[in-house]
């Protein structure tokens, strides 16, 4: 099993995959080399990527990631500022401070190699980091996989099947196994979810790491509401948050709430902090990391019963529907498209928002599947690689969509849906695995080649 901690990491955008893995891979390495005493001796570090990683790595952020990486930043620390200017110089040759210890020369045009054509057979993010000595000789070398969410996997991960934590009171793999410990016991989910985590922690613990991240969430909603100007990338996308907060303020006050448009607008507010490189939460990725936020503050700020309590019972849930899709499918847009990072952090949100405004454990299923059957096959075209052009629109229309979901689902008991989670799970990645890799997070095909072409022409 997994916690909602693995599921839940504050990092920086725009992407979990592209930018977080690869920064927490370079980490990696750089302790790796220094725990087996070769740090003195290394002379040149060599970066090459792969597959998506190398097709959208410029639009996604990911050599400035995985150098600082390199360098021993963690994405949950480092300052969003710093990382921005240190990667726009080491872009233009500076020394490398691998470790933070040991300065060696670099060169980004010949330590650094994209291998845009190559997918490597494990998953499509693959990167290789290799340290040589002065003589060019290999004194390490080690591939990694960023898979989605920020986890990053080595080839040796790969073959073999660790647990994680110690089993809990409520082990659970599926939605059904969850589903039926809360019918044995009559529990909530957000309880069976709270009584495994305070088994591998603290009661105080859970809490606190709970608040951090809803605080989070929160901080990237103000921030991104407040901020205006052009996302970087070059095609000029504006941030529309805070003009789209003004206007609904102005309803408002009107009288008109127009409440569809405010998770939206707290979603949009989200997508743009992360496409801008700011602080946001996996939820279950960069790329979708409006959607869970977005509902989240429209239970806060619009719910009657809103309460501190029901924000911790909503990440509780949606944590737990999270994880049903990273252990049984995938949650990397790489992998199986859009579908399983906004579809993902929709089903997520749609689930959660329905446990916390008084839906049972069947209308909470209900919720979080048609959440994710509405969004099957979704494609994931970045125009540009940049996480902004259909991602942050995107984000906004699930969060709305999520508690159409919810609402929809608490009208009715559930009995007659005939398609259960367990079952949309599967067929969502069997249709990624069906995808073509144009439509998987590469920007060769779909928006990202219709509008890429025809802004090459402009």
């Amino acid at each position: 099993m997994l916690s909602i901690f693995d599921l839940f990491k504050i990092g920086i955008g725009p992407s979990s995959s592209h930018t977080v893995g690869p920064m927490v891979a370079g980490r990696y390495f750089a302790d790796l080399v220094r725990s087996t005493g070769l740090l003195p001796r290394v002379a040149r570090v060599t970066c090459e990527l792969y597959g998506s990683l190398a097709l959208t790595g410029e639009g996604h952020g990911t050599i400035g990631a995985l150098l600082n990486g390199l360098e021993g930043a963690q994405p949950d620390t480092v300052d969003p500022v710093h990382l921005s200017t240190r990667s726009a110089q080491l872009k233009e040759n500076a020394d490398l401070v691998l470790a933070g210890e040991r300065k060696i020369a670099f060169d980004m045009k010949r330590d650094v190699v994209l291998h845009k054509g190559l997918f490597l057979p494990r998953h499509s993010n693959a990167m290789t980091l290799t340290a040589l000595d002065n003589e060019g000789n290999v004194l390490l070398a080690k591939t990694y996989y960023s898979i989605g969410g920020g986890f990053v996997r080595s080839e040796e991960d790969f073959d073999k099947e660790e647990e994680p934590y110690p089993t809990p009171p409520y082990p659970y793999k599926t939605a059904t196994e969850l589903f039926d410990w809360c019918r044995r016991e009559n529990r909530s989910i957000a309880e069976i979810v709270l009584a495994n985590e305070t088994f591998w922690r603290g009661r105080g613990e859970v809490e606190s790491r709970i608040r951090t991240i809803a605080c989070a969430m929160r901080e990237a909603v103000e921030r991104g509401c407040c901020l205006d100007g052009v996302l970087p990338g070059g095609y000029g996308v504006r941030r529309r948050a805070p003009q789209l907060l003004r206007k609904l303020s102005a309803l408002m006050a009107a009288g008109r709430r127009e409440l569809s448009l405010w998770p939206m607008l707290y979603a949009f507010a989200v997508a743009e902090e992360n496409a801008s490189g700011g602080r946001v939460v996996t939820a279950p990725t960069m790329g979708a990391a409006g959607v869970v936020p977005g509902v989240l503050m429209y239970y806060t700020n619009f719910y009657p019963q809103a309460t501190e309590e029901g924000q911790r019972d909503f990440l509780l849930t949606a944590g737990a529907i999270g994880l049903f899709y990273k252990l049984n499918a995938s949650i990397s847009g790489a992998e199986v498209g859009c579908q399983g990072e906004v579809g993902v952090a929709c089903s997520m949100a749609a689930g959660a928002y329905c446990a916390v405004t008084g839906g049972n454990v069947k209308q909470v299923e209900v919720a979080a599947e048609i959440g994710m059957e509405h969004n099957l096959g979704l494609t994931c075209d970045p125009v540009g690689g940049l996480v902004q052009i259909p991602c942050i629109e995107r984000n906004g229309l699930a969060a709305e969509r999520a508690v159409n979901c919810a609402q929809l689902s608490i009208l009715e008991d559930g009995r007659q849906r005939v398609v259960p989670l367990d079952k949309v799970i599967d067929v969502m990645y069997r249709t990624g695995i069906d995808l073509q890799a144009t439509y998987k997070e590469t920007s060769l095909g779909g928006l990202a080649k219709a509008i890429g072409d025809a802004w090459q022409k402009a």
